[in-house]
């Protein structure tokens, strides 16, 4: 049981607070659902990408996939063997596949024919072959919130299947690439079964069909973005998805990788924030709270629903607006949210907010971002210290005239 009440006496609000025994209990259902098959579970460090967290899946035994060679750098700091390490994303620079290729991960995951060339061009002048994964389209819609599909060909993402066969028979006739794995990933938040099955059939049927060609594959990487419980979502079990995914394989002999980030670290996050006072708009009930959009953006940016508790308070409940200090009409964390009359310095806990909260938030209206806890066995630790000012202008002060 988390005392949110002594960590806000503690490290102060707004504030983010991790319980890694529950990453903990994620990553080992997911990888249990495919035990008895070459697997690996590379965490999507984009979700969660504090360096304690990262850390705590590499001694889970985790890979990681990133999207930018800052993550890489995250990963590799936190512990994760680079044998492990997938660099994924659609607008690689030159500097980052350069680092990437010299770092000698596990692979780069090609987006576009454009980017593979500029691959094979560096890889070239390293003077090494560049092992690459070819990100796969299938145009399967994933019926989710069209701000995270990613499989369909209105999407930024991977390309068609006719493409993508081209590309592979380029790799294979180049002396520089190494085609070494497939990837797909229809969208993040997957709470349906049928679409993942119907993509990797896809992906599966392009496998064999290179394999007429003489080229060989390694790695089937299915992505991430199985859906959590925001609300009163059904969700997908581990094992189910486990062996919709590997029916799907009969005959291939290759290793499988989940890339799970929200599934791991989204109900283990909470969000605390502190109420400042109410306000009464006419008939219009808000409650002002002192995180903000800055602090945690799904709810602004998607429309997203987090479970919220106000602590230690039983009154009637009324609909209110929960509203932070930021000077936007859109900085809100709920609104028309059933919730009892609060006072001055009231706790509000805001549920599933480790996936997608620190990591997105800004410094915007000057606000310095708030600190991160992690929570085990009982005994919490500080794992990011809350931004002052002076972190705020240090890249800026010395250039002022």
């Amino acid at each position: 049981m988390i005392d949110f009440k002594q960590l806000a006496e503690q490290y102060g609000t707004p504030l983010y607070i991790y319980d890694l025994e529950h990453m903990t209990g994620q990553f080992s259902s997911l990888g249990s659902a495919f035990k008895g098959r070459k697997s690996l579970m590379a965490y999507a460090v984009k979700a969660n990408s504090n360096l304690s967290v990262i850390k705590h899946f590499a001694q889970l035994g985790a890979g990681a996939d990133c999207v930018s060679i800052g993550e890489v750098r995250r990963a590799m700091l936190g512990g994760i063997a680079k044998y492990k390490i997938i660099f994924s994303g659609v607008g690689k620079r030159d500097d980052e596949i350069r680092e990437a290729l010299e770092r000698d991960i596990l692979y780069i995951n090609v987006e576009s024919a454009a980017e593979l060339e500029r691959v094979d061009a560096i890889a070239q002048e390293l003077g090494i072959k560049a092992r690459i994964s070819i990100r796969v389209n299938p145009n399967i819609d994933p019926k989710t919130h069209p701000y995270i599909s990613t499989g369909l060909h209105d999407n930024k993402f991977g390309v068609d299947l006719d493409t993508a066969k081209r590309m592979y028979i380029r790799a294979k006739n180049s002396k520089n690439l190494d085609p070494v794995g497939v990837h797909f990933h229809i969208g993040s938040q997957l709470t349906e079964l049928v679409p993942i099955r119907e993509a990797a059939i896809i992906v599966a049927d392009l496998v064999r069909s290179l394999q007429a060609l003489d080229i060989e594959l390694s790695f089937f990487d299915v992505g991430g973005g199985l859906g959590v419980e925001y609300d009163d979502e059904k969700t997908i079990e581990p094992y189910a998805y486990a062996q919709a995914l590997l029916s799907t394989l009969t005959g291939l002999d290759m290793t499988i990788i989940c890339e799970p980030g929200r599934f791991l670290t989204a109900n283990a996050g909470y969000f605390l924030t502190k109420v400042l006072y109410e306000k009464q708009n006419g008939k219009k009930r808000f409650v002002v709270v002192d995180g903000a959009m800055n602090d945690l953006l799904r709810p602004s940016l998607y429309n997203a629903y987090h479970r919220i508790e106000l602590l230690e308070n039983d009154a009637e409940a009324t609909t209110a607006d929960i509203v932070g200090p930021v000077c936007e009409s859109g900085d809100f964390l709920a609104k028309d949210y059933m919730l009892p009359m609060t006072k001055h310095n009231d706790l509000l806990v805001v549920n599933s907010a480790g996936a997608y909260g620190f990591g997105m938030g800004s410094n915007y209206n000057t606000r310095g971002r708030s600190a991160e806890v992690a929570v085990e066995k009982g005994e919490a630790r500080l794992i990011r210290r809350r931004e002052t000012f002076e972190d705020l202008i240090a890249l800026e002060e010395e250039f002022v005239k």
